[in-house]
């Protein structure tokens, strides 16, 4: 428990927040481009070189992650085969193809994440798989339903635009293919550009430095999973104590010579409680529709108000949504606390008090425990979970460099400098993470030109617009999968795009069966939707002013009257996704409008 007051920890949260805040934002981050483009190169892929495409498909997803392997299985259910998917990476998995650091395994529950177990018939093996695991099982999903046969693989895709007259859409690439397709479907996924800090002196560092989302084995050794051989004689720096570096760093301690951790802002630290999956049990368990009544009981059990009978998931997500909605049951206002603080903030200070404690009672240096103690309230940052993270602050070579909320303030030829102290090193991994809430016209190398010549990001000036998150007006035979103004942005995103998959499938597997050339959402079903959805102005005042920054709240910049960061939500997780799915199920498709020709 924390030993400081009420007042004392609201004022110890609103110090670190003030002394993270600055005036570029997002643009404090470098993209992997000009100088920096070796390191977005694919370490783990050969390219293959092919002739452009001049062709036609009925369906183009670009995107080769969980939100196009799911759209392009329920289309190949729904009857419609012809597709293509296009992905910068050399094979399927995108935010998964990418992340191969040591150590890397998702955070929510595998029976939940990983997409269509059921389908496929996979039983997962840990209850929280590994990056390996979860690659193999989007080939797997990928080879099911014959998406490798027309894929385009280290393919970018740089122009995408609407053919009023023949009501089709060019597709564009960086490799001279330029097709057309009937629909175009865009997954881009939230974790797709890896970013890099913006350093001064970043691009002088004479060693190695690489992007732990291009993990280069080629120098530290041993992809298999094994030690990172090569890496006993070398001194190696990481930046970054996010998600990423939490995973990654443990198997760093044992294999360096010496290992700094740079860091700006100490993650939170969550018991994870990894254990196989026992199959007996699976196969009891696994009974038909058992993912979706798994995936139903998390999102009841995360988002809705009334609650399920049972928590068939009971991990570190679901015990934080009984502990935020039961805060007032419990919890009464201290004496000296400020007047503005409910139940939930005090609950939130008992959480993190046992999270500070777990610090002290796992790190034995007490300096660095105190370091390592996050300041700030939960909600502002995805928690992280790990059970050797802490303990590797143990490993005789590994050291802690707090950079007291300020970040690296250069990088030299020969290492990387806080506070006046040039610490030399031989290599330098940046753990800076991905952009997460920015626009899709931002992450993506091209800009949808719908209806009239007008762009994506000219329709969305004043913030992002759509139906359900999917569908846009103006945009004809386009879809979105992804989370924005649409259903909740909880933990397990994976649930979002498997509504939006199966949402775009029905759309698209009605416009082919009604011999419908064109399908477009009408100005007044767009306008009826964002006024269904909203942002909670308390919701927004406390990301806006007392979140320490991050991508949750635009890196702590103002956040305006209608941004894309908008947490625009509908008001019941669950209750989103019934609606989807009765939206669908009715055969209606109410706000969309089928046409045989666009002329």
């Amino acid at each position: 428990m924390s030993r400081h007051t009420t007042s004392d920890h609201v004022a110890k949260n609103a110090a670190e927040r003030a002394k993270r805040l600055r005036p570029d934002g997002i643009d404090q981050y470098l993209p992997l481009k000009g100088e920096f483009a070796h390191m977005n190169e694919d370490p783990f892929t050969d390219r293959v070189e092919r002739e452009p495409r001049r062709d036609h498909v009925t369906v183009a997803v670009i995107g080769g992650g969980f939100a196009g392997l799911m759209t392009g299985a329920r289309l190949n259910e729904a009857g419609v085969r012809d597709i293509r998917v296009i992905d910068t990476g050399g094979d399927f998995g995108g935010t998964w193809y990418w992340n191969r650091y040591p150590g890397a395994q998702c955070d929510i529950a595998s029976m939940i994440y990983l997409p269509l177990l059921e389908e496929t018939g996979y039983v997962p093996t840990e209850w929280y798989v590994r990056a390996p695991e979860i690659q193999e099982h989007c080939q797997r999903i990928g080879k099911q339903y014959g998406l490798y046969e027309n894929a385009l693989f280290h393919t970018r895709v740089t122009g995408l635009d609407w053919d009023e007259p023949a009501g089709l859409w060019t597709v564009r690439t960086d490799r001279d293919d330029e097709f057309t397709a009937q629909f175009v479907v865009m997954g881009l996924g939230h974790l797709s550009v890896p970013k890099l800090p913006g350093i001064p002196g970043i691009e002088t560092f004479a060693g190695h430095a690489f992007h732990a989302s291009r993990w280069d084995y080629a120098y530290t050794g041993d992809p298999a999973g094994g030690p990172l051989g090569n890496l006993r004689d070398k001194r190696v720096a990481i930046i970054g104590t996010g998600a990423t570096a939490v995973q990654c760093i443990p198997h760093l301690a044992t294999a360096c010579q010496e290992l700094l951790v740079f860091q700006r802002t100490p993650s939170v630290i969550e018991v994870r409680n990894n254990r196989p999956i026992d199959q007996d049990w699976f196969a009891d368990m696994a009974t038909p529709g058992w993912q979706q009544r798994w995936l139903d009981n998390y999102a009841a059990n995360m988002t809705s108000a009334e609650q399920p009978a049972e928590d068939l998931i009971n991990d570190g997500w679901t015990a934080m949504a009984r502990m935020w909605r039961h805060a007032g049951e419990n919890h009464q206002p201290d004496a000296d606390a400020p007047e503005h603080l409910t139940a939930p903030y005090f609950a939130d200070m008992e959480k993190m008090g046992r999270l500070h404690a777990r610090v002290e009672e796992t790190v034995d240096d007490a300096r660095t425990a105190e370091l390592l103690k996050p300041w700030y309230w939960l909600p502002c940052k995805r928690m992280t979970f790990h059970d050797e993270y802490l303990k590797a602050y143990n490993e005789p070579a590994v050291r802690l460099v707090d950079t007291d909320g300020k970040g690296v303030e250069r990088i030299t030829p020969r290492g990387v400098v806080v506070d006046g102290t040039e610490y030399e090193v031989d290599c330098v991994i940046y753990a800076s993470g991905f952009e997460v809430g920015t626009s899709p016209t931002r992450r993506a190398e091209f800009d949808p030109v719908g209806r009239d010549g007008k762009r994506l990001s000219e329709h969305w000036a004043n913030g992002m617009r759509t139906m359900h998150g999917l569908h846009v007006h103006g945009f004809p035979n386009a879809f979105l999968v992804q989370s924005l103004t649409g259903g909740t942005r909880f933990s397990n995103l994976s649930h979002n795009l498997s509504e939006a998959a199966r949402t775009v499938a029905a759309s698209v597997a009605h416009a082919v069966t009604t011999g419908s050339a064109v399908v477009e959402l009408t100005q007044q079903a767009e306008d009826a939707w964002m006024s269904n959805v909203g942002v909670d102005p308390e919701w927004r005042t406390f990301l806006g002013t007392e979140c320490t920054p991050g991508y949750s709240n635009n890196e702590g910049m103002e956040l305006g009257p209608h941004t894309l960061w908008d947490e625009y939500e509908f008001p019941d997780g669950l209750g989103f996704f019934r609606h989807l799915q009765e939206w669908r199920s009715s055969g209606a498709f109410e706000g969309l409008e089928f046409r045989r020709s666009d002329m």
